[in-house]
């Protein structure tokens, strides 16, 4: 953090990488930083409004559980500006935007959910219009209350689910239990998290001829967003267009929750005629959408006198919400996360997606497996302490072996670990972190300090990347050459921020030996890619870029065959570098790609291609929860050490070391830049966001920037030191990359278990603090209290 920006930018290594010709490894600034910081990056809110635009806003449920008996539709449509209204009688098609169970309703259709369900849509000439209509739902709903559930604890023991639990075991759990000389037995409770997106959810539906219909729609999600627009419209897929050029943030809170705003304004487009737009204020956004699932945690583990696992037992508990939307996707990385970096020989895991009356939670940067690895790092905490031992020492006992030749790769799920380099890895961060002797320094610290009491920790990665249903590990991309040299790539992956469409540009430009400034990446748009996956489960580089490197090989080896015959050389003898094509063996012929380009046109060599990749190699079977989900894993570690007020339950974080390994980087700069994103949300997730909901009416209360805490760049500590891990990916990705959006999220984990050791310092290390997470301040004065207690 400490370094100038230009030694990120431009390190001397890749200042030779770029004279030899490569375009990937190079650390360029995000391809729309200057508009970002100009304010001319167009968002879906900043586009023009065509003539005749209406807005929509939608009614919310008062109460978290009932039935709705009426509407008074006239007290709305008296009301100034007003349009139209919309219910669940007026969907032409499905009224269902649910993503696999199918069962969430567009607009509420007699029983009402949670509190802030869309009941109606409010359709007027302006916006604040809309919204002063939406907002009488309570005057104008006639409602019957009914008891809600809101705990995912109550719903878990009136085993009240939205899918069937799920179940994952290798051995004999209760038998190495029984074994063991040691055992452990405990519970965790922790929260969810709200993506808090700058860019709300928002979508702008213009109707066209022919029964077409575009939605521009800020979602990670297009194809979806077309299927599901389609449906409810009763109209096939080509009627609709889905277009997203950028999203100002979407961390999974936009991969499928965005198709309730894209089919109300949809909806009402098509119904009235003229262009609709919906764009919730943030607190509508909040009591309207879902976001991390809280976990709730019951575990049994046996260990030996050295701190090695022999067999555990866990049961999860998720708060799903009202309805099933990625909750089974998300509980199950959750389970095929609960090794995290460690073998367990005997374990037994059980999932529960808890059904309650409030928002139907959904996909987060880390999609369950934050919340499943956790759990494994606070077991581990818990048995250092009770063995007197240095948590680390704990911690790289029960890693996986090092090789494929050890017993100890296999996972519970059934696939081996063939790529663990957490060991050296380990190894380093130790000795540059400093590690060993700043935890002989809290200690000395805590000795002398009645008061604050510091803590460090040191936490692994280990996380698998694939989307865990293999049909949508895949990916496709248009590229154009012009007879002029310049490059347009359109691919089916979307750019919420991440510098996606950076990296897709880099790889073209490497693949074609051209400048990055001949290329351009266009809009995210269903009409031009079809049938693609959503950007998430940290893919959209390793398969778009795929993508986009085999429709750009295309053209290549097609501009290299017609160099080649028209210089009479062989195809192999044509290199394409620096923006130039060099042409023969010996004293090889340049000739600027532009040129050359222009002379292939003219020869009528095409000049576009279409690429595609799959990633190959996965299976997975869903009812034995066994094969190969993951086409490799990413892995880092981090080093945190905090400062614990024990009176007031404050804390800061005094530093954090983080080494995280991203493979063979496609850019440096947007690399680092995600891992310090991730470790700071990861961090507020695990220490101030704190999501309440009122235990009686089952409002969410945090539900504005007032009272949801998000971390600020005060939160960021004085030093924090961030090194990417060298070395290839074993697996063939893109240039030997690896994924880097979600693996990261994990590394704050280290803050976490720093606070715990805080509090543990209170009562010399000899009781366990039951710390739970977010770790709040009240949070921490509960923890402090307990461990005085004794």
């Amino acid at each position: 953090m400490n370094k100038p920006l230009d030694s990120f930018l431009q390190p001397p290594s890749e200042a030779q990488a770029l004279r030899e010709g490569h375009r990937v490894g190079i650390s360029r600034p995000h391809e729309s930083a200057h508009l970002h910081v100009a304010g001319e990056a167009a968002y879906i809110d900043d586009l023009p409004e065509l003539a005749g635009t209406l807005h929509a806003a939608l009614g919310l449920s008062p109460i978290a559980h009932g039935r709705l008996l009426g509407l008074d539709f006239e007290a709305l449509r008296a009301m100034p500006g007003v349009v139209d209204v919309l219910t669940a009688a007026d969907m032409p098609g499905a009224n269902d935007c649910g993503p696999i169970v199918h069962d969430d309703p567009i607009l509420a259709d007699g029983e009402l959910r949670y509190l802030g369900q869309p009941v109606f849509a409010v359709i007027a000439t302006s916006r604040d219009a809309a919204r002063r209509a939406a907002g009488q739902a309570k005057r104008v709903l006639t409602v019957e209350a009914l008891p809600p559930v809101l705990s995912h604890r109550h719903a878990h023991q009136l085993g009240q689910y939205v899918l069937p639990p799920m179940h994952l075991a290798r051995g004999d759990a209760q038998a190495a239990l029984a074994a063991a000389p040691h055992r452990l037995k405990g519970t965790l409770d922790v929260g969810g998290q709200e993506q808090f997106y700058l860019e709300g959810q928002i979508s702008y539906a213009v109707p066209k001829e022919n029964d077409g219909m575009l939605v521009h729609c800020s979602t990670q999600h297009p194809s979806e967003m077309q299927h599901v627009v389609a449906h409810v419209l009763k109209l096939q897929a080509h009627h609709v267009q889905v277009e997203c050029r950028r999203m100002g943030g979407g961390f999974g809170g936009k991969e499928s929750q965005s198709a309730l705003f894209a089919c109300v304004a949809a909806v009402a487009a098509r119904r009235l005629k003229r262009p609709v737009k919906l764009r919730p204020d943030r607190d509508d956004d909040f009591l309207i959408t879902g976001r991390r699932h809280c976990f709730w945690y019951e575990y049994d583990v046996g260990y030996d006198d050295e701190g090695r696992v022999l067999g555990a037992e866990i049961t999860m508990v998720s708060r799903a919400g009202h309805s099933a939307d990625l909750s089974g996707p998300v509980m199950t990385r959750a389970l095929c996360h609960f090794d995290n970096a460690y073998w367990l020989p005997d374990v037994a895991m059980h999932g529960y997606s808890a059904k309650t009356n409030t928002q139907s939670n959904t996909a987060f940067r880390g999609f369950g497996g934050p919340q499943g690895a956790i759990a494994i790092e606070n077991i581990l905490d818990t048995i250092a302490r009770a063995l007197g031992k240095d948590p680390l020492d704990v911690r790289t006992l029960n890693y996986y072996g090092p090789s494929e030749g050890d017993e100890r790769v296999m996972t519970p799920y059934g696939q081996k670990v063939e790529d663990n380099i957490l060991q050296p890895l380990t190894a380093q961060l130790e000795v540059t972190s400093d590690y060993r002797a700043r935890r002989k320094a809290v200690a000395e610290f805590n000795a002398a300090s009645p008061v604050l009491k510091r803590g460090i920790a040191f936490t692994p990665v280990k996380f698998g990347i694939s989307f865990n249903v293999a049909h949508f590990n895949q990916a496709g991309a248009l590229v154009h050459v012009y007879n002029d040299g310049s490059i347009l790539v359109n691919h089916g992956g979307t750019e919420m921020g991440q510098g996606l469409n950076t990296k897709v540009a880099q790889v073209v430009a490497h693949e074609l030996g051209v400048d990055f400034e001949r290329v351009r990446v266009t809009a995210t748009d269903t009409q031009k890619v079809v049938n693609t996956s959503a950007t998430a489960a940290s893919t959209g580089s390793d398969l778009n870029g795929k993508a986009a490197q085999d429709a750009a090989r295309q053209i290549r080896e097609r501009l290299a065959a017609f160099a080649a015959e028209e210089a009479g050389v062989k195809s192999s003898e044509v290199r394409f570098a620096n923006d130039k094509v060099f042409i023969g063996k010996k004293a090889p012929h340049e000739v600027p790609f532009c040129e050359l380009v222009t002379q292939a046109y003219l020869a009528r060599v095409q000049l576009w291609s279409d690429g595609h990749y799959a990633t190959p190699g996965l299976h997975w079977n869903r009812e034995t929860m066994q094969g190969k989900p993951f086409f490799y894993f990413a892995y880092g570690a981090a080093v945190s050490e905090v400062l614990v007020d024990t009176l007031t339950g404050e804390w800061r974080l005094l530093r954090a070391d983080l080494l995280h390994d991203v493979g063979r980087s496609l850019n440096p700069a947007v690399d680092i830049g995600q891992v310090e994103g991730a470790f700071i949300q990861g961090m507020g997730w695990l220490t101030t966001e704190e999501l309440v909901w009122h235990p009686q009416t089952g409002l969410l209360a945090t539900h504005a920037p007032s009272t949801y805490k998000i971390p600020t760049a005060n939160d960021c500590p004085p030093v924090l030191n961030v090194k990417l891990y060298e070395g290839d990916n074993p697996a063939d990705t893109i240039h030997r990359s690896k994924a880097v959006g979600e693996p990261p999220l994990l590394l704050p984990f280290s803050v976490f278990f720093a606070i715990r050791d805080a509090v543990s310092a209170v009562g010399g290390h000899q009781i366990d603090p039951p710390l739970t997470a977010p770790a709040t301040s009240e949070s921490i004065l509960r923890a402090i209290q307990a461990v005085q207690a004794g």
